[in-house]
């Protein structure tokens, strides 16, 4: 089924957290491994704009409903770790803007150097850069889905649980538009796979890799999905990959968690 920008640019809000009983954490708060993971979490979501202002300068700029997306994609995106933030708040630890942008400047030449490099990547690959775009995109889209469900799940808090399912299906939104375009541009497209089949293998890292700290990724990667429960949703999110024109047998989900010794 196709995605319907229109009716997705229109539909789009911000996810709503008021009518949760969320005080409730104040009594009965959530453990130290769980804060550690909505932080992480929270500051991924909040750096979403930088990854929308590296997209500015390729080709995915000059189409039209990808600018539609990722303009709402933003938005949304933003709410969600204001939300999260909001949580974080309740059990005492503040995230702030002047923290967000003390850890970007701690990337240095690296933040500076990522729209250069994504420009200069786009005119060379062409427009099959955005077929690129679409697929890492979809991946990404995926694991933010599963971990917000799995996490809603470990932790059984009700309004915890709920919240995250809210945000979890705004990220399944995500997925769609990206995994269609995805599809779609790959499809009877032998360069583009090949470009895509190599971008994933070789260079897609977890979600907040080259943000926040190895220690963190690895401990977010094993609070989630370590365990047989947790690389299930592994493997799940590798089929759904896998089912995309030229992308059969790619595991780079299973392959991140091996990779930082997460016990299946």
């Amino acid at each position: 089924m196709a995605f319907d920008i229109e009716r997705f640019t229109q539909d789009s809000v911000r996810v709503n957290w008021e009518d949760l009983d969320l005080d409730n954490f104040r009594e009965n708060p959530l453990p130290p491994e769980t804060l550690r993971t909505l932080r992480y979490m929270c500051d991924v979501e909040y750096h979403t704009v930088c990854y929308l202002r590296d997209m500015l300068v390729t080709r995915s700029h000059g189409e039209g409903e990808v600018n539609a997306f990722m303009t709402m994609w933003n938005r949304e995106e933003f709410w969600h770790g204001e939300a999260l933030a909001h949580v974080l708040s309740l059990h005492g630890v503040t995230v702030n803007y002047d923290q967000l942008k003390d850890r970007r400047k701690k990337l240095g030449w690296r933040d500076r150097l990522a729209p250069v490099k994504q420009s200069l990547l786009s005119n060379i690959v062409g427009k099959d850069f955005v077929a690129v775009h679409m697929l890492w995109g979809a991946a990404n889209e995926w694991s933010a889905a599963a971990a917000y469900k799995r996490l809603g799940v470990l932790e059984g808090h009700p309004s915890l649980a709920e919240l995250l399912r809210r945000i979890a299906a705004q990220e399944s939104r995500h997925v769609a538009f990206y995994a269609t375009q995805a599809k779609a541009r790959l499809a009877g497209n032998p360069k583009a796979q090949k470009l895509a089949r190599f971008a994933l293998k070789n260079a897609w890292a977890p979600v907040g890799s080259g943000i926040m700290t190895d220690d963190e990724v690895t401990h977010v990667m094993g609070h989630l999905f370590g365990g047989t429960e947790g690389r299930k949703e592994i493997n799940a999110i590798d089929r759904h990959i896998g089912r995309l024109p030229g992308m059969e047998g790619l595991t780079i989900f299973a392959d991140a968690l091996d990779a930082r010794g997460v016990a299946a």
